[in-house]
C-alpha cells in the first residue's frame, strides 16, 4: 500500500525544492560540488486563513503559491551559477540590496510572464485559430470540437519542444529524483540513495500531470460552451478567462483525490499524466539523488513517518 506523505517538491537549476506543510527547503549542487540548502517558511500568496480547507479555491492557491515559489527558488539556485569575476567581488551592503531589488523585480516579472503566456498560448491562441472556421460557416460545434482538438495539440507540441531541449535535461534528471525520492517514502523504503534510484520517477500529483488536467478539463468546459449559444467574441473569451481559476481547482481537487486513492478508475484517468511524465523525467545519477534526499531531510522526518505508516520497517515496494 502507499500512502501520501504530504511532501511535494519541484527541480531547479541544479537542485531541487521540496516542500512539507509550513516549510519548504532548495537543495544545490554548487559548482564547488557542496550541497547548499536554504529552508524557508510557506506562506501563501494568497494569503486567506484556512484556504486549503475550501475545495476548488485551494487549488487556486496552490497553483499561484506554486508559481511564485518555484520562480522564486529559480532564483535562488541561479545565483550559484553567476559568472565567477562577479561572485568574487566584493559587494558593499547597497550593492547587495540593489542586487536584491533587481532580483525581486525579476521574479516578479517572470511570474507575471509565465500566466500572460500560458493563457495566451493555451487558452486564446486555439480560439482565435479555431474562429478561423467562421469564415466558412462551420457549425459551432465543430468549431469548438477544432479549438478543444487545437488546445491538446499546442500542450504536446510545447512539451515536446521543451523536452528535447538539452539545457533542461538536467533539471529534467533532478525531476525524476524528486519523484523517486517521494515514492521511496510512500512506499516504506529508508530513504537511501540505492532505494531511491530503483524507485519510480512517476507519480500521481506531479504537476505535469496537473497541468494536463487543466488541458482536459478546459476542452470539457468549453465545449460545454456551445449549449449557450454565445455569439459575441468578447463574451466567448471573457468566459473562457473567468473559468481558468475554476479549471484550475477542478483539476487539483482530481490530482489531490488521485494521489490518497488507488482506486481502479483513478488509475485508469491517471495514467495519461503519467505516461506524460516520462516526457519531462529523466533517470538521475547518485549525485542528482543525494540533492533531493537533502532536500527531503531539512523539511520532513522520513524516518518518524515510516515507523508510523509502515511499522516493523515494512515496505510495498516500489
Amino acid at each position: 500500500m502507499q500512502y501520501n506523505s504530504g511532501i511535494g517538491g519541484q527541480a531547479v537549476l541544479e537542485g531541487i525544492m521540496m516542500r512539507h506543510k509550513d516549510k519548504y527547503a532548495i537543495a544545490v549542487r554548487k559548482p564547488d560540488k557542496e550541497i547548499a540548502i536554504d529552508i524557508r517558511d510557506y506562506k501563501s500568496v494568497i494569503g486567506i486563513k484556512n484556504l486549503n480547507k475550501i475545495p476548488i479555491l485551494r487549488g487556486v492557491g496552490a497553483f499561484l503559491d506554486s508559481l511564485v515559489i518555484g520562480t522564486s527558488c529559480l532564483m535562488w539556485s541561479a545565483r550559484f551559477f553567476d559568472d565567477e569575476e562577479e561572485t568574487a567581488k566584493a559587494k558593499t551592503e547597497e550593492d547587495k540590496a540593489k542586487e536584491e531589488r533587481t532580483w525581486h523585480a525579476l521574479m516578479t516579472g517572470t511570474v507575471i510572464f509565465s500566466v500572460l503566456l500560458s493563457v495566451g498560448l493555451f487558452i486564446l491562441l486555439p480560439y482565435f485559430l479555431s474562429s478561423l472556421l467562421r469564415i466558412f460557416s462551420c457549425p459551432e460545434t465543430l468549431i469548438l470540437l477544432a479549438e478543444a482538438l487545437l488546445r491538446i495539440a499546442i500542450f504536446l507540441l510545447y512539451m515536446v519542444l521543451i523536452s528535447r531541449m538539452k539545457d533542461i535535461q538536467t533539471v529534467f534528471a533532478y525531476h525524476g529524483a524528486e519523484h523517486k525520492c517521494i515514492n521511496c517514502i510512500e512506499h516504506g523504503l529508508p530513504l537511501t540513495v540505492e532505494n531511491v534510484l530503483k524507485s519510480s520517477r512517476q507519480h500521481k500529483r506531479c504537476g505535469t500531470s496537473f497541468l494536463l488536467l487543466v488541458v482536459m478539463i478546459s476542452v470539457i468546459c468549453f465545449l460545454l460552451l456551445g449549449i449557450f449559444g454565445l455569439t459575441s467574441p468578447l463574451l466567448r473569451i471573457g468566459i473562457r478567462l473567468l473559468m481558468i481559476p475554476v479549471i484550475a481547482g477542478l483539476a487539483y481537487e482530481f490530482l489531490r483525490f488521485a494521489g490518497a486513492s488507488s482506486h481502479c478508475v483513478v488509475t485508469v484517468l491517471s495514467k495519461p499524466g503519467l505516461a506524460l511524465q516520462k516526457m519531462v523525467t529523466r533517470e538521475p545519477d547518485a549525485s542528482q539523488v543525494e540533492v533531493a534526499i537533502a532536500a527531503v531531510e531539512a523539511v520532513f522526518n522520513w524516518k518518524a513517518w515510516e515507523d508510523e505508516h509502515f511499522p516493523g520497517g515494512e515496505g510495498a515496494g516500489a
